[in-house]
């Protein structure tokens, strides 16, 4: 578990925006079960979370479709909320950072570490864009 003073600012890159922190399994699970679009952040603190997956899922909220619901996990420090996240991210392996959109409790796109890491936010962000004007 990493210290709260350490994931604070990790956390309110996203918080600041208008996401949701989920801490527990009972959370995420009213979370996803909510009508509409829902986009879950899996937050990490690695370096592709701070380069490319927040700033990613900011920009992409410049969009005129986004989702209804806008939350987040923190791997490594939420454990059981982030657990439970994944686990409705199946058939995809854990990875953090990670995004996945769901519509009426459907995951419908899922970008994993490997979309993200050493991607540009702004290709995140477009590809996020895409899924929000399918889908939102």
């Amino acid at each position: 578990m990493y210290p709260a003073d350490l994931v604070k600012p990790m956390r309110e890159d996203l918080t600041n925006i208008g996401f949701e922190e989920l801490h527990t399994a009972d959370a995420v699970e009213a979370a996803i079960a909510k009508e509409g679009t829902t986009l879950v952040v899996v937050n990490s603190v690695c370096g592709c979370a701070a380069a490319n997956a927040r700033p990613g899922a900011r920009v992409s909220l410049n969009n005129d479709k986004k989702p209804d619901n806008l939350v987040t996990v923190f791997a490594g420090v939420d454990r059981e909320a982030t657990d439970k996240a994944r686990g409705y991210m199946i058939p995809f392996p854990p990875s953090s950072p990670s995004m996945a959109l769901f519509k009426n409790g459907e995951l419908v796109h899922m970008l994993e570490r490997h979309h993200i890491e050493g991607r540009p936010a702004e290709m995140i962000a477009e590809n996020l864009k895409d899924a929000y004007n399918e889908h939102c």
